[in-house]
């Protein structure tokens, strides 16, 4: 136990990526059986087994750069000018970013800019670097952290010189080193995949998220960062339904194989911020992609001669809630009475209907 906290631990190492990721997959893996064999003789011991990876599983506490002197932050006026801008607070409520350091001030500003629409997020990613390279930074695309995922991306870039910050970008080569990502894995799955571990990176680098899965916590939204708890309980159910859908594939039952991607796609829409991400942010649009996946599934049973209907639940909530049950509620965020996120899809399958769940803004 000791050597695995000690790999875990170690900077920069791809075999502490390979290991953490795999990790989960085994606690994903020890929950389900526990559930399905509690009168097991190894129970308990499993059970103490999980406690084990929990302890092993936290992130590893952060090395925070020595705050800079108010007066030291060249990227301070960048801070206060993001923070009045009524246009953003629209979109991402009342939560000013308070940084104490420059790498600070551009991550939070680029990683806020990921849950606005792109034509608003662009505009003030110019307007960023515009400022730091006047005050003598330059653009380092080789100062990036990389998230696993199945395409090569930089999501905003890094800085070097005057002003020293990493920037983040997508990697197929550390989907590729983690080993979850297989090479005998449908392209549908290697999506999947891609998505479970972009989900456990992210949900390490970013504070602000939060998940709405209602088999894990059916009450409110919850904060990933301060529930540890909860962080664990949701990647495991993200990491059980990716097992599920590699299992359903086997299936010739397109109708079980349907509701098992329906189950997979609530799981990756329930991973938000609060308010949740506009629909066409670079967030909102990385997450359409599991639903892409999701219209395919139904296609595959429509072709196999099933009636399916899915509908993807927005605008008023008024309009739509006689097609959801077990809602939640925001006050922040869009407009009073509108839909801010589906986190479930409405289904309607040979006749069964299945209710789509959603997060509303409330009209107080």
């Amino acid at each position: 136990m000791q050597n695995l906290h000690k790999l875990l631990n170690t900077e920069n190492s791809e075999l502490a990526k390979i290991l953490r990721f795999n990790l989960y997959g085994l606690a994903a893996t020890l929950t389900k059986a526990n559930q399905e064999y509690p009168l097991d003789t190894g129970f308990q011991t499993s059970e103490e087994i999980l406690q084990e990876l929990n302890y092993l599983l936290q992130p590893t506490p952060v090395i925070e750069e020595l705050p800079q002197k108010k007066n030291e932050l060249k990227l301070l006026k960048l801070q206060e000018a993001f923070n009045c801008d009524s246009e953003l607070n629209f979109y991402l409520g009342n939560s000013p970013i308070q940084s104490q350091t420059d790498a600070e001030i551009w991550n939070k500003i680029h990683q806020k800019l990921l849950q606005v629409p792109e034509d608003l997020a662009t505009s003030w990613r110019q307007i960023a670097l515009k400022l730091a390279q006047e005050l003598g930074a330059v653009v380092d695309n080789r100062n990036l952290e990389e998230l696993p995922f199945v395409r090569d991306e930089i999501i905003y870039p890094g800085l070097s010189g005057t002003v020293k910050a990493k920037g983040l970008c997508l990697s197929q080569t550390a989907l590729v080193n983690s080993g979850i990502a297989q090479t005998h894995l449908s392209e549908n799955l290697h999506l999947i995949a891609g998505f479970l571990l972009l989900y456990i990176k992210f949900i390490e680098i970013d504070t602000e998220l939060h998940h709405a899965l209602k088999s894990v916590f059916s009450f409110d939204v919850v904060s990933l960062h301060s529930k540890s708890e909860q962080r664990h309980q949701y990647i495991d159910a993200l990491s059980d339904r990716f097992h599920r859908i590699q299992k359903s594939e086997e299936n010739t039952d397109t109708v079980l194989n349907l509701c098992a991607w329906i189950d997979m796609d609530e799981a990756i829409h329930s991973l938000v911020f609060i308010p949740p991400a506009e629909r066409y942010s670079w967030w909102g649009k990385l997450q359409k992609e599991s639903r892409r996946l999701l219209r395919k599934a139904a296609d595959k049973a429509i072709k196999a001669g099933n009636e399916v209907r899915l509908k993807q639940l927005s605008g008023l909530y008024a309009d739509v809630c006689e097609f959801s049950k077990d809602d939640l509620q925001l006050d922040c965020g869009g407009n009073p009475g509108e839909v801010l996120t589906c986190l479930r899809v409405y289904a309607r399958i040979n006749q069964q209907q299945y209710p789509g769940r959603v997060i509303f803004r409330t009209l107080r």
